[in-house]
């Protein structure tokens, strides 16, 4: 058996990799790669594989840099089965749905502008539409976690919760060649222990080669119950200077999670009551998914839906759809809440209210999750004096706080006890760590060697591995 990096090796976008048996070639992941938007293109057009090679594609999870490139795969002529979740096949019908609006849109807005100034450039077309969307969601099958399924001549697949995103998957890969049995494991994303909603990653038996995640492989994230005394104190003094406070979020998972925190402070008097705004129709339609997937929450959370209590309501609270009343947010003069996609600040709604908002001192643009690098969310966390939205260069006054506890993501400690708590439940030995910058998957693989594993790679885009 052997693995091909495509994407995700030593950068945190575009998860593509292949695994090639002697019977089949299975994709894991198909993801948009994030990044300037010339190489992004680029990278994004490019597959990195033949599409007609392929036998299976296996999704952990519906976040753009793992699924935004399936329509564009379908597009190139994959006909075979994607196999995911029920609660990510339902989330990625929003969400590539979503991309490729979003893509119309942004091919709209700079056509204009080429034909406006002047340019000598070609025209920008999407790289897919809603039929192709509509193609890559009639092609997935979903599974139930815990479920082996047969995906290809002497290939099962089997799915446990990786606790990361609603239903993010480890993927279980038993493979049978030449009179043995190999058991791959692909950690997609993989989620922190003790967070609330989601339930804690599942841990698999018998793995041999693990491909685990490493974002955050050289780092420890505070204790959960910190973010919320940080996320208080943010909206209070951004309150008692009169400012608002803009959230850039990923519609899924971490616009729900911070809704959930927004609400618990509340209920308990530690912020004021001014407006919420989610300003993100992808967000709204997320969030009719999560209220359909109960199967997917925590023990806590589902004591709280038996109260009929929903964890993302409360007053004061809006979910906001259509463009006038996103645009009269930032007519509004009074403090506020303001949460709105895309969660590294490269598209959609967030970049108006970024806009509106990173010139006044009075306001807070507070970061709660990853940015990768050359995105504007990267320049915002670097705190550049000047930053480019919509071409125009604007000075950053806004105070800019970075709240990275609120990842989805396992921390270096995670990680280290997830490759050990699977090498005791199995025979692992080797480990391919992905989904991370050099410096991080450097200090990973440091540690993990000082735990025991003496096989660990950090491999770069198109090295392959034989596990």
């Amino acid at each position: 058996m052997r693995v091909q990096f495509i994407g995700a090796a030593q950068t945190v976008t575009g998860s593509r990799h292949l695994v090639q048996t002697k019977q089949a070639t299975i994709l894991l992941d198909c993801g948009f790669f994030q990044g300037h938007r010339r190489e992004s293109r680029q990278r994004n057009t490019e597959l990195g594989f033949d599409p007609a090679e392929i036998t299976a594609v296996v999704l952990s999870h519906a976040h753009i840099d793992h699924s935004g490139a399936l329509p564009l795969l379908c597009k190139q002529g994959y006909s075979g089965p994607i196999y995911a979740t029920a609660a990510t096949r339902d989330l990625c019908a929003a969400m590539l749905e979503d991309a490729a609006m979003i893509q119309a849109s942004d091919a709209r807005y700079l056509n204009r502008a080429i034909e406006r100034d002047g340019v000598d450039a070609e025209p920008i077309e999407p790289l897919y539409d809603l039929n192709d969307v509509q193609r890559t969601l009639a092609q997935m099958i979903t599974l139930s976690y815990r479920h082996k399924q047969t995906i290809a001549r002497d290939v099962g697949l089997t799915f446990l919760d990786a606790g990361h995103v609603l239903g993010s998957a480890v993927s279980v890969l038993d493979v049978a060649e030449d009179g043995q049995n190999e058991r791959l494991v692909f950690t997609g994303d993989l989620g922190r222990r003790g967070m609330p909603i989601l339930r804690d990653p599942e841990v698999p038996s018998g793995a041999t080669a693990l491909i685990s995640e490493g974002t955050y492989g050289d780092r420890l994230h505070p204790a959960y119950e910190e973010l919320d005394d940080k996320l208080a104190a943010v909206i209070q003094r951004t309150y008692q200077r009169g400012g608002r406070v803009v959230i850039p979020s990923f519609a899924l998972e971490r616009a729900q999670q911070v809704v959930y925190s927004l609400k618990k402070l509340r209920n308990a008097g530690r912020i004021p009551a001014l407006p919420v705004y989610v300003d993100s129709p992808l967000t709204v339609n997320i969030t009719q998914v999560f209220r359909a997937h109960p199967e997917c929450y925590d023990e806590a959370t589902q004591q709280v839906l038996r109260s009929s209590d929903s964890p993302f309501e409360f007053d004061g609270l809006h979910y906001v759809s259509s463009v006038e009343d996103s645009r009269a947010i930032d007519a509004r003069k009074e403090p506020c809440v303001v949460i709105s996609a895309s969660g590294m600040c490269e598209a959609g709604r967030v970049l108006h209210h970024l806009k509106a908002s990173i010139e006044n001192p009075k306001n807070t643009v507070m970061i709660v999750g990853f940015q990768a690098q050359h995105t504007l969310g990267r320049r915002l966390v670097e705190r550049r004096p000047r930053v480019r939205i919509f071409g125009v260069e604007r000075p950053l006054a806004a105070e800019v706080v970075v709240m990275n506890g609120f990842s989805a993501h396992a921390d270096r400690a995670d990680l280290l006890d997830y490759a050990c708590a699977v090498r005791e439940r199995g025979s692992l030995r080797r480990i391919a760590l992905v989904h991370g910058e050099p410096p991080a998957l450097a200090a990973l693989r440091a540690a993990l060697m000082s735990r025991g594993f003496d096989q660990v790679i950090v491999p770069g885009p198109g090295d392959s591995w034989l596990c």
